[in-house]
């Protein structure tokens, strides 16, 4: 198990991002959340085995048509007991 934080940069907000990365998060297993940043970033704090983890981060450097991820930062968190995967407004 492992959970990360990542912020993403580019653009990312009204290009579907938060509902791309539910959908492909909950397919994988991934629990957690994602949200918009204040100044046009996502935030997400995904958990999950690593495999799945990885493999919803690289679909997350692409995303959804419309959008372009300028860049990614990610940091390694303590996990906590996410139920579920949501989208935080």
């Amino acid at each position: 198990m492992i959970c990360v934080r990542v912020r993403i940069s580019g653009n990312v907000q009204g290009v579907g991002f938060r509902l791309y990365t539910s959908r492909h998060a909950q397919d994988l297993g991934v629990k957690g959340w994602v949200k918009n940043l204040p100044g046009g970033g996502v935030e997400a704090v995904l958990q999950g085995e690593r495999k799945n983890v990885g493999e919803l981060l690289g679909l997350m450097k692409t995303g959804p048509s419309g959008s372009m991820v300028s860049g990614m930062e990610m940091a390694e968190i303590k996990c906590k007991d996410f139920q579920e995967f949501k989208i935080d407004y």
